[in-house]
């Protein structure tokens, strides 16, 4: 426990909950864009129908009406054959990299990791006392040399990645790298560990191969109803071939039995009776509409010298600052202009990092936006 670091953005979180402080800090959805009202109707619908059976145990697996949901989706979405045998309901994506790191990574075992990396893949390995090996991205991907000598000369026991919309970049790995990455890996015993988080978030609507169609018995696919559906059910799964499943299965039953039964009742009636589809497209064009009122607003208001990323999809824009200029102190000086960012230091396992930010622009309005970006200009101006 001594080796595993807070989690930052949950300090953070703390410190935000004034609603006077305008904040692009954590990596809330918006609240707005939760069907409330439709899920209200689909927990009524399962309490009158089935309330007594929703309300008891059940199997560690999850249940499979809505496992088969998840595999019939992967084959319209990506043309994947993917059995409900083959998933493993979890109580968030969150629970799904804590499995792994059980099952997988022993003390000293090597974790390749995008250099930025995922802060909470980053916490909840570390917890497992690896030796992560860190791979800088490209604007469309791990860099090819990089990524080429990490895995030859490391042999890593994993390769984690998010590889739609990363989190924190916002980088989309292209179709060429995800072949080249494919090609090195499939040669190697590294496995991938893919987070697909975001996958359904691509503002274009176009989806990319997943690592688990290229690589099929060499991929763990994780993915999350969070983004798309609510993060309070804390409702998430993991896409795994049938001996690691076996052990994900155990691990599952050793932590906590099974994941919360009434919720993926709820989840499972909601997807009945709701055209997903029509949903997040709502959010997806939401979220583009709130991407551009970020990124047009960084344009007016930043000063020369700063640069950042313009996302195919997700909830996140990163900035690069200044050399020099610290990000910890951009922070500190934001908050008391009433404005929150997230400083880039937690997601390098290397150091570094200490000159940029993770903006989220999906939890707040467009007038928030322009406002806290005007906000978060002036301060860093104000070191010039």
């Amino acid at each position: 426990m001594q080796k595993t670091p807070k989690s930052f953005i949950r300090e953070i979180l703390k410190v935000t909950e004034n609603p006077d402080i305008i904040s692009f800090a954590g990596g809330l959805p918006n609240p707005e864009l939760i069907d409330v009202d439709g899920i209200a109707r689909a927990a009524k619908e399962v309490f009158e129908k089935d309330g007594r059976v929703a309300l008891q145990y059940s199997t560690t697996e999850g249940y499979l009406p809505l496992r088969r949901f998840i595999a019939d989706r992967y084959k319209k979405r990506l043309g994947m054959d993917i059995s409900p045998d083959e998933i493993l309901i979890t109580n968030g994506s969150q629970q799904c990299l804590d499995l792994i790191g059980k099952i997988l990574i022993n003390p000293g075992d090597r974790v390749a990791i995008e250099r930025p990396g995922y802060l909470g893949a980053i916490q909840v390995f570390s917890l497992y006392e690896p030796v992560f090996v860190p791979i800088d991205l490209k604007e469309d991907g791990p860099d090819p040399e990089a990524f080429k000598a990490a895995i030859c000369q490391e042999s890593p026991r994993l390769f984690y990645c998010i590889p739609n919309s990363q989190n924190p970049s916002g980088i989309t790995y292209s179709i060429k790298q995800r072949q080249a990455c494919a090609e090195i890996l499939k040669e190697r015993r590294t496995l991938v560990v893919e987070d697909d988080a975001y996958g359904e978030l691509q503002f274009s609507g176009t989806a990319n191969p997943p690592f688990k169609k290229l690589l099929p018995d060499q991929t763990i696919l994780t993915g999350s109803f969070s983004k798309i559906f609510s993060p309070g059910m804390r409702m998430g799964w993991v896409c795994a071939p049938k001996k690691i499943m076996e052990q994900l299965v155990i691990a599952k039953q050793a932590s906590d039995l099974h994941s919360n039964y009434l919720s993926q009742r709820i989840a499972s009636q909601y997807l009945e009776n709701n055209d997903i589809d029509a949903h997040i497209r709502k959010i997806r064009d939401a979220y583009s509409s709130q991407r551009d009122c970020m990124v047009d607003a960084l344009k007016e208001e930043m000063p020369a010298g700063i640069t950042w990323t313009c996302p195919e999809g997700g909830m996140f824009v990163w900035v690069t600052l200044p050399a020099g200029l610290s990000a910890m102190d951009v922070f500190s000086a934001a908050l008391k202009e009433q404005v929150a960012v997230l400083p880039g230091i937690p997601f390098y396992v290397d150091g570094g990092g200490t000159d940029t930010l993770r903006l989220n622009f999906s939890n707040s309005n467009p007038e928030r936006i322009r406002e806290g970006v005007r906000r978060l200009g002036k301060v860093i101006r104000s070191f010039r």
